[in-house]
């Protein structure tokens, strides 16, 4: 199977095209850029697939973590039917990355011939060919090969990171050549992975070699937490997928916030997680950042008032790892317990055309469960919402506006 990407537009480093003849069926499309629905276990986090069906724009393309299945390969393996079946969603393309992008990895565990996740039973070490054997079962479209991606934490010399490039490339050879021997990955897509830290020629390096190879796609990796600088960030990802083939997508891992999702698209990246909204929801907040590219004072009002509140900045974190950002609000705060408004403005979400967030401030305060899943379900289609603005501002030559519109309100 040969995924194509349909290009119709690239502006100022953003592309705007069209994935066809992917999943197993072969009927599905994706826009990009665009993003994966984040899952648990296959499983979109608080939420039923009936009451998933209440969000809109849903992403065709589920992600689930190799980190969460490995522990059940054997189950897998006597199933025989592959991962969408058993999860409960037969007419889903799923994605299997190695790990969840909301969890952190214990580092220094890879080496020349394995890469080690973890999953509920602990550490697992994986070789190509237990790795390999592994996807057989699952049975994915998609999947992100194996590599050492381990080289996150602090300062890391330059040898290790030439290590984690060479062992990336000759896991990928592997892998191809086990692929070539399975009947069951015939029609999966092998994501190749470009390693390389913040070491310029090694990037390079690996973007070079890894195109070289028939793989379905490009995952750039180890651009998520704070070990490289924003500047540097940037030109990597710049430069890098210069380096790429433009008919073959390119995805990212650990970029969710808003603001850096539109710099990373400006860069080349066409395909991004979803995990942003989990985490807003678990911080029991609400997305309420304006992606309206078109002229609207009124909205522009509402969301001064929102960003200039009295004391929010006092009581509330921003822009730390796990502390609340500025495109969201914070309603488990005393002051939203008399605030019956809808949690955005004109958001035609489930939540918003029929609860307030006085009621979702209430369900936070007394711990009930329909608290994140009122939450999720806005969050998710706010998110989607989003993806869709940024196409559309590209189809009409109006991305800089948007761009400007997020980043105003970064802080």
């Amino acid at each position: 199977m040969k995924m194509k990407l349909s290009m119709s537009k690239i502006v100022g480093g953003c592309r705007l095209g069209i994935l066809t003849n992917f999943g197993k069926k072969e009927t599905q499309s994706m826009e990009i850029p665009g993003c994966l629905l984040y899952t648990k276990m296959g499983s979109a986090p608080h939420l039923t697939h009936d009451t998933l069906q209440m969000v809109q724009d849903v992403p065709v393309v589920a992600q689930l973590s190799l980190s969460a299945l490995a522990d059940l390969h054997e189950v897998l393996a006597e199933y025989k039917e592959g991962i969408r079946k058993f999860i409960g969603m037969p007419e889903s393309v799923v994605y299997c990355s190695l790990h969840d992008p909301v969890s952190c990895s214990p580092t220094g565990y890879n080496n020349n011939k394995a890469v080690s996740i973890w999953g509920c039973g602990g550490r697992m070490e994986l070789r190509a060919s237990k790795f390999m054997a592994i996807q057989q079962v699952i049975q994915p479209d998609w999947f992100q090969c194996l590599s050492d991606g381990d080289i996150l934490a602090g300062e890391v010399s330059k040898k290790r990171v030439r290590k984690s490039v060479d062992r990336s490339l000759s896991f990928l050879d592997e892998c191809l050549q086990l692929q070539d021997k399975s009947p069951e990955l015939q029609q999966s897509l092998m994501i190749g992975v470009i390693e390389g830290g913040n070491v310029l020629e090694e990037r390079l390096r690996s973007a070079r070699e890894t195109a070289k190879r028939p793989v379905g796609g490009f995952l750039l990796d180890g651009f998520q937490g704070s070990a490289m600088t924003k500047e540097t960030k940037l030109e990597l990802l710049a430069l890098v997928t210069a380096e790429l083939p433009e008919d073959k997508p390119r995805l990212i891992h650990g970029i969710g916030r808003p603001d850096e999702v539109m710099e990373c698209i400006e860069r080349g990246v066409d395909i991004f997680e979803s995990f942003f909204p989990y985490l807003v929801t678990e911080r029991g907040c609400a997305l309420t950042f304006n992606y309206d590219y078109h002229p609207n004072p009124e909205r522009a009002a509402i969301k001064e008032n929102e960003q200039t509140d009295v004391g929010r900045k006092e009581d509330e974190t921003f822009n730390g790892p796990q502390g609340i950002t500025s495109f969201e609000i914070c309603l488990e705060k005393k002051r939203y317990q008399d605030d019956f408004g809808p949690l955005v403005d004109g958001c035609f979400c489930y939540c918003c055309q029929n609860h307030s967030r006085a009621y979702v401030h209430h369900l936070l305060i007394t711990k009930e469960m329909l608290a994140k899943v009122l939450l999720m379900i806005h969050n998710f289609q706010h998110y989607f919402g989003f993806f869709c603005s940024v196409r559309n501002a590209l189809k009409e030559d109006m991305v800089d506006q948007l761009k400007k519109i997020i980043i105003s309100q970064s802080l």
